[in-house]
């Protein structure tokens, strides 16, 4: 059994600010500012073929964020992009860029890491994106295979694959249902026709991306779509964007002869831009759309995010889907790039009375499973949160790889003990929950009062 634990509940979003200055400039302050080099992609590159360039995330390096690259652990990767580190603690692989510039005509696309993490690009001067960076999930394919989802975000769920295999749902804390039709994920809205629940929230802090697409159970051989991928942008300079960003979700497969021969789409995922000033065009967009066609069940929106000090837009707003959380930021601002230290946060225990990884990969078999069980109809799962109110609600997901729908648990009163009044307050709750014959994910969603 495996699982990935997100953390749902919502976090003030805070922003030390300090005194005003006469220059209106961020502080971003980590090791190794820059050493990832200038992210200055051309269209005749060596790496670029049709227009694309594809960053693959795997290269990344393995360790703490604030880790300082050397030039040697450069070299051993892609020295002219630069190589990012994933920090698992973080759950996401991150640059760090003297600048960005990203010419029109070129796509910038990402390979995923093994663990599927966000991409966070920490940026020391101006970024400009006249091109387009795409996150968005992929669409339908061909059963027994998922969908594969954009970094941060969560694959989408099997089709029908036989007697015996049959699809299931959609991945992710709102992946969709599986039943005679795959129905679409949410994120920040439930769409139409869906019951899965909405997640995350407007801050996108912890920076994640959108879930999976249920499958069809019975008939076409097709996955659901894949959720949208997650990106955090912050610089201290300008950030110009005349190009597009997208983590769109992605699209499911429909017969449109047939209303039980659909699957869903993928939600769509999380951007996040934070910089000293915001230069925008006519023709810049910012998208995180749930997947959407004819005669297919659409998904539901995802979230985006803009703080700044200053905004210029003598040649144009953007066009942004959906609605953002705009803040504005005080001069010398110091902006938050992950969720407090003293805020809340949620852990699997144990799966079974087996405890999970540090770095849980969900991997479906492909690399082992990180937690095994002995085979029965139900197993307990144990909780542990710290900074979360006694009045929280804890679910626990369980989307089996194939042949079942996913349950949602409540744990129930009985299951709440509190093994620490602190602060910080910490509670174990427990709970049962239903289990599958064969791999299956788990995660947990808190629900503050």
């Amino acid at each position: 059994m495996t699982r990935r634990v997100l953390m749902t509940a919502v976090w003030a979003f805070c922003v030390w600010g300090l005194a005003p200055t006469a220059e209106a400039a961020l502080t971003i302050a980590y090791a190794g500012a820059g050493t990832d080099g200038a992210f200055t992609p051309a269209l005749d590159d060596p790496g670029v073929e049709a227009g694309v360039l594809t960053i693959d995330l795997r290269n990344a390096l393995t360790g703490d964020w604030n880790h300082a690259v050397t030039a040697p652990e450069l070299a051993a990767g892609n020295a002219v992009y630069g190589r990012g580190v994933y920090d698992a603690a973080k759950w996401a692989v991150v640059f760090k860029y003297t600048s960005i510039n990203i010419p029109a005509g070129l796509t910038v696309e990402f390979t995923n890491h093994a663990s599927r993490a966000p991409v966070v690009w920490l940026v020391t001067g101006d970024v400009t994106i006249d091109g387009t960076v795409t996150l968005t999930g992929a669409d339908h394919v061909a059963t027994p295979d998922l969908s594969e989802p954009g970094p941060g975000g969560f694959r989408g769920g099997m089709g029908y694959h036989g007697p015996n295999s049959a699809g299931s749902a959609g991945f992710g804390p709102g992946g969709g249902r599986r039943v005679d039709r795959g129905y679409g994920a949410a994120h920040s809205n439930t769409p139409t026709d869906s019951t899965a629940p909405t997640y995350g929230n407007p801050s996108l802090l912890p920076l994640a991306g959108g879930s999976g697409g249920g499958g069809d159970q019975d008939s076409i051989g097709r996955s659901g779509g894949a959720g949208g991928g997650a990106l955090l942008i912050a610089t201290a300079g300008t950030l110009t964007l005349s190009g597009t960003i997208a983590a769109n979700g992605g699209v499911g497969s429909s017969d449109r002869y047939t209303a039980g021969n659909r699957t869903g789409s993928g939600s769509g995922g999380g951007i996040r831009l934070v910089c000293s000033s915001l230069t925008t065009s006519s023709t810049g967009k910012i998208e995180a759309r749930g997947g959407f066609a004819d005669y297919v069940y659409p998904g539901g929106l995802g979230r985006v995010r803009i703080e700044r000090i200053s905004v210029d837009e003598a040649a144009g707003s953007l066009d942004i889907t959906p609605t953002p959380s705009v803040v504005a930021l005080a001069e010398a601002a110091t902006p938050l790039l992950w969720p407090p230290t003293d805020g809340p946060k949620v852990e699997v225990i144990s799966i079974g009375g087996e405890a999970p990884p540090a770095d849980p990969r969900a991997s479906f078999g492909a690399t082992g499973p990180d937690v095994s069980i002995a085979e029965n109809t139900t197993t307990v799962v144990v909780v542990e949160t710290t900074n979360v109110e006694e009045a929280s609600s804890v679910y626990v997901r369980v989307a089996a790889r194939a042949n079942a729908n996913y349950t949602r648990t409540l744990v129930p009163p009985e299951g709440k003990e509190v093994t620490s009044v602190g602060p910080p307050l910490v509670i174990r709750w427990t709970v049962t929950v239903p289990v599958a014959v064969g791999h299956s994910a788990v995660q947990v969603q808190v629900i503050r009062p």
